[in-house]
């Protein structure tokens, strides 16, 4: 009698599980690895520049959803590329007088 009652005991409990959903943030991942990709075509005229404009959309997207770290390196790597290329076409440009 008394494993029947334990039975019937065990056949009234409920078991939760709680299974939490990893976040994502697949826009802000896209940014950044876009980003990186643009800081290494970047001498490329027109790949580098499409990239990068990619890149900084995705990456600004990004930062508005969580998590963001993604999204942030993906913004600093775009405007570190956009520096370094400014410095790359004003040297271009001295060395182009220079020669002039």
């Amino acid at each position: 009698m008394e494993s029947d009652a334990n039975y019937e005991e065990m056949k009234s409990q409920h078991i939760v599980i709680n299974q939490t959903k990893s976040e994502s943030n697949g826009i802000g991942v896209a940014g950044f690895i876009i980003s990186l990709v643009a800081l290494f075509l970047g001498w490329i005229p027109f790949l580098g520049w499409f990239l990068w404009l990619l890149g900084v959309i995705f990456s600004f997207v990004g930062v508005f959803k969580k998590p963001r770290g993604f999204a942030i390196a993906g913004l600093v790597i775009s405007f570190i590329s956009v520096i370094f290329l400014i410095f790359v076409f004003a040297g271009l440009a001295l060395i182009g007088a220079a020669v002039a």
